[in-house]
């Protein structure tokens, strides 16, 4: 009795501990400290600044696509983050390889104005669109003028991606590259300003 009694209590705290562990692993952290650039540099025209805690871009007919590119690559995750496109295209990139001088090669999940596939997957000297929402769909989950949120999930080749709580793109057993950095865009040749906020990520 005394060793069932043992054997209980150690495998009760094993179970505890792991708990504990797995706890740690699955908390959200910032991408961003809100202040600095930290954690990413730029590739590229245009220019990257943070005001009020956002990442904020901004081009005017650039020759070159301008880019914010994460510091460290990731291959499983969820990330969440807030943004805000009142002119131009732009997109956020995963599991991306940056080739020179500024070419983000990988899948980009789209970003920008009503009518531009905001939600949608599209791979950059690829396949071009893989999953695009059409215009009307976008309009029943892109806010126009106000901030939207966007979480994306990569587990291996299943991608899902979901705007202010609307799945827009789903993909499975998806064959691009299974790591890589994230990368803010802006397009080239566009008079544009984007607003990325409250980054976060989930590793898997």
């Amino acid at each position: 009795m005394r060793r069932f009694a043992f054997s209980f209590v150690a495998l009760w705290l094993t179970m505890a501990v792991c708990d504990a562990a797995g706890a740690e692993e699955g908390q959200w952290k910032p991408m961003s400290d809100g202040k600095t650039l930290a954690g990413w540099h730029a590739v590229g025209d245009g220019k990257w600044t943070v005001e009020d805690g956002a990442f904020v871009g901004r081009a005017n007919n650039e020759r070159l696509y301008g880019l914010l590119v994460s510091d460290e690559p990731a291959d499983n995750f969820q990330v969440r983050f807030k943004f805000k496109s009142a002119t131009g295209d732009s997109g956020f990139y995963i599991r991306t390889t940056i080739k020179e001088p500024e070419k983000a090669h990988g899948l980009q999940v789209q970003v920008g104005p009503q009518g531009s596939g905001t939600g949608g997957i599209y791979e950059s000297y690829g396949r071009a669109w893989i999953d695009k929402p059409t215009a009307e769909e976008e309009k029943q989950f892109n806010k126009v003028g106000q901030w939207n949120e966007m979480t994306i999930s990569a587990q291996g080749g299943d991608i899902v991606v979901t705007v202010n709580g609307v799945k827009t793109a789903d993909l499975k057993d998806d064959p691009a590259r299974p790591s890589g950095h994230f990368a803010l865009q802006m397009h080239a040749g566009c008079v544009m300003e984007v607003q990325f906020k409250d980054l976060e990520i989930l590793k898997k």
